[in-house]
């Protein structure tokens, strides 16, 4: 058995992936940036189309302080979004005067069958320069087969000068094709942001 070798000068040389080795690249489907927005919605694009869906939170500022980004699931183009998920989370924080430090599970924030909304960030700040960003991944959402996991990583300014790394992850407990995903604020506007979908190839 033979074995292939490389060095730096003959990566850089690669210009495709050789046949039988395939990459997957991010396809942008939607982009929607909140204004005083009570809700962000994407209602069309989550098909059979993908396997995966990623949505990308950038800059989300809410309206008030205290308060979390929701995430609900439909699975009729967004005319309800009352469907049973079963979730779990923890977070990493740290804050600014350097003397708080935390690793833990999300007692308050785990959902057993629950139809409400999912929290993804929890106290974000309302400050000027307070906001979250991150990802959630939507698996297989056409599938009818299977549950629809999810997860998400974000990452928080929060109302206490802290930096929090916040985990969730979670399953959309219906065989029914997830066709729309809505976020919002548990509490007043997402004030400013940026969401955007993409479609992983």
């Amino acid at each position: 058995m033979s074995i292939n070798v490389c060095n730096d000068r003959s990566m850089a040389s690669i210009t495709s992936l050789p046949s039988g080795v395939s990459g997957s690249s991010l396809v942008l489907l939607s982009t929607q940036t909140a204004s005083s927005s009570s809700t962000i919605s994407f209602t069309s694009g989550i098909d059979s189309t993908y396997k995966e869906y990623i949505f990308k939170f950038i800059d989300i500022h809410p309206s008030g302080t205290n308060t979390e980004l929701d995430v609900t699931f439909s699975s009729n183009g967004g005319s309800s979004y009352g469907i049973a998920k079963t979730t779990t989370a923890f977070y990493a924080l740290h804050n600014e005067a350097d003397s708080t430090t935390t690793l833990t599970y999300s007692t308050g924030t785990d959902l057993a069958q629950s139809t409400s909304a999912k929290n993804l960030m929890v106290n974000v700040g309302d400050g000027n320069d307070e906001s979250g960003a991150g990802t959630m991944h939507l698996f297989d959402p056409s599938n009818t087969t299977f549950v629809k996991h999810f997860i998400a990583n974000v990452n928080i300014y929060d109302e206490s000068a802290q930096t929090v790394n916040r985990y969730t992850a979670g399953y959309v407990n219906t065989t029914s094709a997830i066709n729309a995903v809505k976020f919002s604020m548990s509490s007043g506007n997402i004030d400013a942001g940026t969401i955007k979908m993409y479609g992983v190839t």
